[in-house]
């Protein structure tokens, strides 16, 4: 047996385990972040408003992107 984890399944294991806090603002207007962007030159966090402005025009260069905003709705409800 091998213990030979592939660089893939790595990223996907880290990305799978991010989760954004409350201390996580936006990098737009500090409000709290519920969006993770991951690019070559370094990671942008948004709001779930200025995330969705902004997808668009990212997602060409993004590496990932790890979109938390459905929480706003669950904690609606709670």
């Amino acid at each position: 047996m091998s213990n030979t984890v592939t660089e893939a399944s790595s990223v996907e294991s880290l990305e799978s385990a991010f989760e954004l806090t409350a201390l996580d603002r936006c990098d737009s207007c500090g409000a709290q972040a519920y969006i993770r962007v991951e690019m070559a030159s370094g990671e942008l966090l948004f709001c779930a408003h200025h995330g969705k402005k902004y997808q668009e025009k990212l997602s060409g260069v993004a590496r990932s992107w790890h979109d938390e905003s459905a929480k706003l709705n669950a904690d609606r409800n709670s």
